[in-house]
C-alpha cells in the first residue's frame, strides 16, 4: 500500500475512534477521564493498528483507562468494520503517548531555569 493510503486510512480511524469514545463507549473506566486520540499507526497490509492516546491523571487513573481501553479494543474494531470501507478491519493494540507529558516537562524546567537567571549588573 502506498504511505499516502495508509495515512488516510490512519487519520479515519483516529477520527472514528475520536467519535466513538466521545459518544458511544460506555466503560466507566474510560468515560470519566478526558482521553484523547494522538495519533494512529497501520500496518502497510492495514491489519495491526498502533493507537496512540493521552489523559491527564495520576498513575491509578491512567492503568484503569489502559485496562478499559484494552477491554473495548475488539468493540472498537468492530465498529470501525461498520464505518470504514476498507477490506481488511485492523486490530487495535493501544498505547498511553508521554509526548505531551515530555514537553510539559521540558518547559517547566526551561521556565525553572529563566526564573534561576540573575540579571547581570
Amino acid at each position: 500500500m502506498s504511505k499516502k493510503y495508509e495515512r488516510r486510512v490512519s487519520e479515519l480511524i483516529r477520527m472514528h475512534l475520536a467519535e466513538l469514545l466521545e459518544r458511544e463507549l460506555n466503560d466507566p473506566r474510560v468515560n470519566g477521564a478526558q482521553v484523547t486520540i494522538t495519533d494512529v499507526e497501520i500496518t502497510p497490509d492495514t491489519r495491526h493498528a498502533k493507537v496512540f492516546y493521552s489523559l491527564i491523571g495520576d498513575e491509578d487513573v491512567k492503568a484503569e483507562v489502559a485496562r478499559g481501553l484494552e477491554s473495548a479494543a475488539g468493540w472498537f474494531s468492530r465498529e470501525l468494520g461498520k464505518r470504514l470501507r476498507t477490506r481488511h478491519t485492523p486490530q487495535l493494540t493501544f498505547e498511553f503517548d508521554e509526548s505531551f507529558e515530555r514537553g510539559d516537562r521540558l518547559s517547566r524546567l526551561l521556565d525553572e531555569l529563566k526564573a534561576n537567571e540573575q540579571p547581570k549588573p
